[in-house]
């Protein structure tokens, strides 16, 4: 079969949280995840639970949200049966561990070993606040963790704690030091810019990063927080990161391919002060990730499990379709194979809709917010 780019999209099944059944997908659609779009998913993030422990301004409420029931989570024993099927059904070739915050899994490291024991050569990676990770980085290693990601918006202390509510940088940078020592690299740590909070410090940000050898990742703020309480006016775009970096360096275009990756990277030299000419050899790299004004969706090769099963073909849909609840109710391989692909076709175009545009009149924001669905 030959997917076209632009095909007329089929009518939605399911409804946000409710995890209904999908419509079938046509019959010639090859085996994978393929979407109306002729993108096929072959990276699956999932999410290993809601929970967290900060509470960023970005993402929930000062108060917490209400988390799911040890009960709806699913148990190590499914993650891998799901993963099983993904891996080994439909094509999927790299597998990120998200939450909520995936270190307050008591049984995380057990999760990750049965993982690498059933997929030698499968890279696993982890996103991370990087709480408690000086205290687990070894053993997460060990188990057979590829890398890890840790989000770190501030180097200093008080900013921190305004847009994390808790006073724990110095945890935070304790666990990206572990990190590097047990050998999770390359470690890449992800920043999102507030406008008139952390933004000056993006320059100062990226020379430590550079100076530490780790990979830094500018986020654009996007619209997943609870309170629902993003605009457009305020975020700091790409553009603008690219600006304000520009005082100190001169970036340049990655000769690597991208590869669908969702941050676009940059080659980093210092400028010259006298000049603004590039000054010396490449220091490093630097990426953005302009999912709301340079978005990439046209490219996107990833699949999203969400702590309860759900499977969420966009990080914007409206739509979850429930995989865990055909698990427990006793169905083949084959059936929760099909169900997945049945609700990746009917992913949307971008940004949960038909089109591309987080600012649009049109835009609705999910309800769910990042920590719930799993980045």
């Amino acid at each position: 079969m030959s997917v076209q780019l632009g095909m007329p999209p089929l009518p939605s099944g399911g409804t946000a949280g409710t995890g209904q059944v999908p419509p079938p997908r046509p019959a010639d659609v090859p085996t994978g995840l393929w979407d109306r779009y002729g993108r096929r998913a072959t990276d699956m993030r999932l999410s290993l639970t809601d929970k967290c422990n900060l509470r960023c301004t970005y993402c929930m409420p000062a108060e917490g949200l209400e988390w799911l029931s040890k009960q709806a989570v699913m148990t190590k024993d499914e993650i891998v049966r799901i993963v099983r099927v993904g891996v080994g059904a439909l094509g999927v070739r790299e597998l990120r561990l998200t939450g909520g915050e995936p270190l307050v899994r008591a049984d995380l490291v057990d999760i990750i070993a049965a993982l690498r024991a059933e997929h030698p050569d499968l890279p696993i990676s982890m996103t991370t606040n990087g709480v408690g990770l000086d205290k687990k980085a070894a053993a997460l290693k060990a188990a057979g963790l590829t890398r890890i990601n840790v989000s770190l918006d501030s180097l200093h202390e008080e900013t921190f704690t305004k847009l994390t509510r808790r006073p724990f940088l110095d945890r935070v940078l304790a666990g990206v030091d572990a990190a590097w020592e047990a050998g999770l690299g390359p470690v890449k740590l992800n920043a999102v810019l507030m406008r008139g909070i952390n933004d000056a410090e993006s320059p100062h940000l990226l020379a430590w990063a550079l100076g530490c050898g780790y990979e830094l990742r500018f986020i654009e703020q996007m619209p997943l927080d609870a309170d629902h309480g993003w605009t457009r006016r305020d975020m700091i775009t790409a553009a603008e990161i690219r600006e304000m970096l520009s005082t100190e360096f001169v970036l340049s275009a990655d000769p690597r391919e991208r590869d669908g990756a969702p941050a676009e990277r940059f080659e980093v030299r210092r400028r010259d002060a006298a000049t603004g000419e590039p000054a010396g050899e490449v220091l490093g790299t630097v990426g953005i990730i302009a999912s709301v004004t340079e978005p990439f969706c046209a490219d996107c090769r990833r699949t999203r499990i969400t702590a309860e099963g759900k499977i969420m073909s966009c990080l914007f849909s409206h739509e979850e379709f429930d995989l865990l609840g055909l698990l427990r109710a006793g169905a083949t391989d084959q059936q929760l194979a099909e169900r997945w692909q049945d609700a990746m076709w009917v992913k949307p175009k971008a940004h949960g809709m038909d089109h591309t545009g987080l600012g649009a009149p049109d835009f609705v924001q999910p309800d769910r917010s990042m920590s719930a669905i799993g980045g």
